[in-house]
């Protein structure tokens, strides 16, 4: 797959005095980090013919995430990928921009547990290196699809997920690391927004695919020390993943190839 997607504006700014003032507001390590970072793409197997499946889109992927905790921009970029557009993580993190006015950290008592941060619904907040509290939702990554020219709509239940596979649009989702049981907390950002989140393993993913039983997920994370097994493309039964959904509000989105919509 190779990008049809042009958008000098956009990329200009990483020349010159931009590129400098992009490092000011990531900071010069994350800055240097992207800079000297590789995508190597990968091309799994589907698990079976993908014709047995009532919808099935052929989705992108590569080996790893881009940091430990990028999994929003790593998601983003596979399903811009299969749809021609180059997507590199600092232009995603240019394009949402980073909340730093806290650093985000989490309050456990008798209420329940309290993530405090920035806005999530509006910014990417947190240390993507090294805070496992670091993280956006949706209504934020919808701005990274528009800008490199995707259309985008919000998905909230089964049967727009199936919709928009039907469709062939991809459907961007958080949920919980391989769908596994999750501690709930609650997300208050600084101007007093609240969200639905999960504390320890939050995740983001794509759907690609589904049946009457499963939903068919590809998720770059791979293979890691929390599971060297895990695949690239695998499947999850209907009543797991919209149980594993909802603990995030079941925020997702569907993006399609430019002109789709």
């Amino acid at each position: 797959m190779t990008s049809s997607h042009h958008r000098p504006t956009r990329r200009s700014l990483f020349t010159g005095s931009a590129a400098l003032a992009l490092g000011s507001l990531l900071g010069t390590r994350h800055a240097a980090a992207e800079t000297t970072s590789m995508v190597t793409e990968n091309f799994p197997q589907p698990l079976r013919d993908p014709s047995t499946y009532a919808a099935y889109v052929p989705a992108a992927s590569k080996t790893g995430q881009f940091a430990h905790y990028t999994c929003e921009f790593d998601a983003s970029w596979a399903v811009m990928k299969t749809f021609g557009v180059e997507a590199p993580l600092a232009e995603q993190l240019e394009i949402i921009g980073v909340d730093r006015e806290i650093e985000p950290y989490y309050v456990e008592n008798d209420d329940g547990v309290f993530v405090y941060g920035g806005d999530i619904s509006r910014h990417f907040c947190g240390d993507w290196e090294t805070n496992f509290l670091a993280r956006s939702r949706g209504s934020a990554m919808r701005r990274v699809f528009k800008e490199f020219g995707l259309p985008v709509r919000t998905v909230k239940d089964r049967k727009e997920i199936e919709q928009s596979l039907d469709r062939d649009r991809l459907i961007w989702i958080k949920t919980t690391v391989d769908f596994k049981p999750w501690v709930q907390a609650t997300w208050i950002a600084s101007n007093g927004k609240e969200f639905p989140v999960v504390l320890g393993n939050d995740h983001a993913l794509i759907v690609m695919g589904y049946d009457a039983d499963v939903v068919v997920i590809r998720d770059v994370l791979g293979p890691t020390s929390s599971n060297w097994e895990r695949p690239y493309e695998y499947e999850v039964p209907w009543d797991q993943f919209l149980t594993c959904w909802a603990a995030q509000g079941s925020d997702g989105l569907a993006v399609g190839a430019k002109g789709s919509f």
